[in-house]
């Protein structure tokens, strides 16, 4: 029999202490919405919020909703909790962010290991004293937590020179569905100990375990960093990009931006070209010369930024708008964001045919051209049945492209009912955009690791 919310509070605060339990109806508006939005409409709100404060309280804890068949809703800050699936029930929701301790930085081996509470920039402020980062840049970045971006995957646009989240994670520590604490991995670069868990819990949004602490390779901070900025007609940009993928240069990032998004940013007309190059200051000279004569032969406009932090700050808040998503928004108007993945060969043609089905809307597209991973922002979405036919086009191109489209953030009525795929469709299919024929073996390695269906109920095979 389900425990009562009375007794359900008593147990909970019995462990953890009446500050690591918060009523659901008592959390800031903010965070109140982002659970509200990464559940199904039909859903029971969450009984509480609990905030253990060492990894031994939240193996318990996990243990106690395990006993009593309790469905738990696992985060850290909450910034990414509503991408994705739409959850189907959640008794509790359960926060990481108070497990907020670095563990060990070996500056030597250019490796650190942190509790997955840790925000991401305070991580990168304690690497910096030491001259070392970690060559990630997520959405979200000022609350973010390492395990929100692990359970994500979100490595933004320097995944083009460092690899994605899972190539950077040597080790993860994570609490199972039953409450048992398990490991994989090491603290070393050289490690072959164990199954490579780190990479199938990367991205799994918290259906297989919680991450208590992980632990990465880390990178030496660059002596120069310069952006160049290349605009101009399509054709030119796709002859660019090639011409560059193919060379010798080395760009620690290499985005295609939209022309709306270039038009916003003050960078002039037409679609953009980002590079960003860090190394030794003669090196990024001579590479930033090499664009510049680049861009001359194919009459391409061209802009030498000085300051990368600013406008990679700039683009975040243009594709993200952390602040906008935080205000109470109408419930006429919308925004809806999508994470897309193709060919890179396919990228410049993928924007223009986007240009049209997006034809005087409001909108953002960025291309990393690395790896054909990107991120698509509609704005002022009013009309769910219109915003659900052009996400089918752009969905159906890139699959044509040998990519696919999952939908991140969107009104619940767009995930949960869907316009496309009609209302027998699931999250697999509406959400992920996933038709493959590993449905069943993803359902048989979910069920291994929670036989119960008890973290983040239905997320993905709903």
């Amino acid at each position: 029999m389900r425990l009562a919310d009375n007794q359900l509070i008593a147990l909970f605060t019995d462990l953890l202490g009446v500050d690591g339990v918060v009523l659901f109806d008592r959390l800031a508006p903010n965070l109140h919405k982002r659970v509200v939005n990464s559940l199904t409409p039909d859903s029971l709100p969450p009984v509480c919020m609990l905030y253990p404060q060492t990894i031994a309280e939240l193996s318990m804890a996990i243990a106690l909703a395990y006993e009593h068949r309790l469905r738990v809703l696992p985060c850290g800050n909450a910034t990414k909790l509503d991408w994705g699936g739409l959850v189907s029930r959640a008794d509790l929701v359960i926060s990481t962010s108070k497990l907020n301790r670095v563990i060990e930085h070996c500056v030597g081996d250019l490796t650190v290991t942190v509790e997955s509470g840790v925000k991401y920039q305070d991580l990168q402020t304690v690497l910096a004293k030491e001259g070392q980062f970690l060559a990630i840049n997520p959405p979200y970045s000022a609350e973010a937590t390492i395990g929100g971006i692990l359970a994500t995957g979100s490595a933004g646009s320097l995944r083009h020179r460092y690899n994605s989240v899972r190539d950077m994670c040597l080790g993860i520590e994570f609490v199972r569905s039953d409450g048992e604490v398990a490991k994989a991995g090491g603290r070393v670069v050289k490690n072959v100990a164990g199954y490579d868990l780190m990479k199938l819990l990367t991205g799994s949004y918290g259906t297989l375990g919680i991450a208590t602490s992980v632990t990465f390779r880390l990178y030496p901070l660059p002596e120069y960093t310069q952006i160049v900025v290349l605009t101009g007609t399509a054709e030119a940009i796709a002859q660019a990009q090639q011409k560059i993928s193919t060379s010798v240069l080395t760009p620690t990032a290499c985005d295609l931006l939209s022309a709306t998004a270039i038009a916003d940013l003050g960078l002039g007309k037409g679609i953009g070209l980002v590079l960003q190059f860090a190394s030794l200051k003669a090196s990024v000279i001579e590479q930033c010369d090499r664009i510049a004569v680049l861009a001359k032969e194919l009459n391409l406009e061209v802009q030498i930024l000085g300051e990368a932090k600013e406008f990679w700050e700039l683009l975040e808040i243009l594709i993200w708008q952390d602040e906008l998503r935080n205000l109470e928004q109408s419930s006429e108007s919308a925004s809806v964001v999508c994470k897309l993945g193709l060919l890179p060969s396919a990228s410049v043609s993928f924007v223009k045919e986007c240009e049209q089905i997006f034809d005087n809307q409001s909108y953002y597209l960025q291309i990393h051209t690395g790896s054909g991973l990107g991120i698509l922002r509609v704005e002022d979405v009013q009309d769910l049945e219109a915003i659900a036919l052009q996400i089918a086009k752009v969905r159906s191109i890139a699959e044509s492209c040998g990519g696919f489209l999952s939908i991140l953030e969107a009104p619940q009525a767009l995930k949960f009912g869907s316009r496309t795929l009609g209302n027998n469709s699931s999250n697999l299919e509406n959400v992920w955009g996933y038709r493959g024929n590993a449905r069943d073996l993803m359902v048989k390695v979910q069920q291994q690791f929670d036989p119960r269906g008890l973290l983040s109920c239905d997320r993905l095979y709903s």
